[in-house]
Formats: C-alpha cells, sequence, structure tokens
C-alpha cells in the first residue's frame, strides 16, 4: 500500500515548482550514498534476569527460556512480531512475541528437565497446555502417554514420555510423531524403542503412519539394521576366495624341508 502511494506521489508537483516529485529524485538519485552492506537492526534490546520460573519479563510479559538459566541475566532482541533470547552470543529461545499486557509464552521444551525430577507436575502443567493449543503436543503423544502410564506406572509412564519429548531436540516433529504412532501399534511403550522407530522415520525420511505396518504387518518391533539391509540391492559379485593364497602353502613346505 505505501509503495502504491510513493508511486501516485511521483506525478505531484510542489506549489508552483516546473518538476515533479519523480523528476526532481529522478536528478537527484545519481548524487546519493549507497546502502551500508550490514542490515539495519530494527529490533530492541534487553538485558532480563531469569526468575526461579525459568521466565523473563520484557515489555509486562513473560517468556520461558531453559531452566538451567535460572539467575542468569540474558540478552533479549524484540521484534515486532517475535523476541529471541540469547545467553551471550547464543540463542537459547525463540517466541511469537504478545501483543497484549501481561501474558506469558511458555515452551514445554524449556522445563523437560526439571520435569524429568518431578514427572508428576506434567499433567497440570501450563506448559503442556500452551504445547497442546499450538499443535506441538499431539494426540498421539497423549495416546502413547496413556498406554505408557497404564504398563508402567504413573511416575515411570510420564518419564518415559519426557524422554520422548527430549527427541525433538534431535529429530524433527514428524518424525518422532510418526515414530510414536508406529511404537504404539507396536505396543513398544519405551523411550528406547520409540528412537528408533523415530530415527527410522528421519531416515527413509517419511511420516505416513501406515509406513511402519507396512514394513511390519504382524506389529512387531524389529531390528533396524534388518530393515536397512532389506532395502539394500542385491549383491551380484561372486563370493571371495583365498584359494590363491592357498598355493605358498607347498612352497613353504618344501623350503621347511630343505631347511
Amino acid at each position: 500500500m505505501i509503495d502504491t502511494y510513493d508511486l501516485a506521489d511521483d506525478a505531484r508537483r510542489i506549489g508552483s515548482r516546473p518538476r515533479t516529485i519523480g523528476e526532481m529524485f529522478a536528478l537527484e538519485a545519481p548524487l546519493l550514498r549507497p546502502l551500508p552492506a550490514e542490515p539495519f537492526e530494527t529490533g530492541r534490546w534487553f538485558t532480563p534476569r531469569v526468575n526461579r520460573y525459568s521466565l523473563v519479563s520484557v515489555r509486562t510479559n513473560q517468556y520461558s527460556v531453559s531452566v538451567r538459566l535460572i539467575g542468569r541475566r540474558v540478552r533479549v532482541l524484540l521484534h515486532a512480531s517475535e523476541l529471541v533470547v540469547f545467553d551471550g552470543r547464543t540463542e537459547v529461545a525463540r517466541h511469537e512475541r504478545l501483543l497484549a499486557k501481561g501474558g506469558t509464552r511458555l515452551e514445554l521444551d524449556h522445563y523437560l528437565e526439571a520435569l524429568l525430577r518431578k514427572p508428576g507436575a506434567l499433567p497440570g502443567a501450563t506448559a503442556l497446555e500452551q504445547a497442546r493449543a499450538a499443535g506441538k503436543f499431539t494426540p498421539v503423544h497423549d495416546a502413547w502417554w496413556a498406554a505408557a502410564r497404564k504398563a508402567h506406572g504413573e511416575a515411570e509412564g510420564t518419564r518415559a514420555l519426557i524422554e520422548v519429548l527430549l527427541l525433538h531436540r534431535r529429530l524433527a516433529h514428524e518424525h518422532v510423531a510418526a515414530g510414536l504412532a508406529a511404537a504404539l501399534r507396536a505396543g513398544a511403550l519405551t523411550a528406547d524403542a520409540l528412537a528408533l522407530e523415530a530415527r527410522w522415520s528421519a531416515d527413509t525420511d517419511t511420516t505416513a503412519p501406515e509406513h511402519a505396518s507396512a514394513q511390519n504387518p504382524a506389529g512387531e518391533v524389529t531390528s533396524l539394521t534388518l530393515r536397512r539391509l532389506a532395502q539394500l540391492p542385491t549383491d551380484t559379485r561372486p563370493l571371495p576366495s583365498v584359494a590363491v593364497y592357498d598355493q605358498l602353502l607347498p612352497s613353504r613346505r618344501r623350503r621347511k624341508g630343505t631347511r
């Protein structure tokens, strides 16, 4: 819209001047200095301290960071639509900016280490509710969690889920979700078994839920190595032979007899 107004203004004359704005700018343009090579930073810097709830306060709103940063002062770059948190020069968090006042933006991943020690705090956590609302904690997460709690008990089942959530730091969300679906069908209710399924999904670059059942109709957890070998092309090379080396054996015996 601004570009449209700017182009329309090129035809306007200021007072009784003989040239239009566009004509005068055409004369001045060659005299302008070039734009700087470095981009101009439009964000505003803040240096809040992380409170005991692992939150930083910026412009009346609060945003979460990792629990390991509690008590430390961090650098926050506030843009019009997002907020980036730095520990020194390392980016440690990125949030969509809250436009209203007094809001709180939580990232479930920032609290996982603390929840491993206190798994009972997860079911009622505000961070979990926000993760559900954002689509990061999907129904398949809930289904696997319910099955794990039924099999291992509340505390151990929840701790297994938290270990699964830690996989999101190394694998894409869709691959972990595909691993959850495959593990749930196979009855694999441990974090290690689910990690195999998630890595298999990442290696084959597929997120289709029916992929695992097509590869394994019986619904059993099979060896990841066997799955990979099954996709290799047939080896048509002849088997190796040591017959050439066997020809050296008689000559060695004759030399020994001569001695």
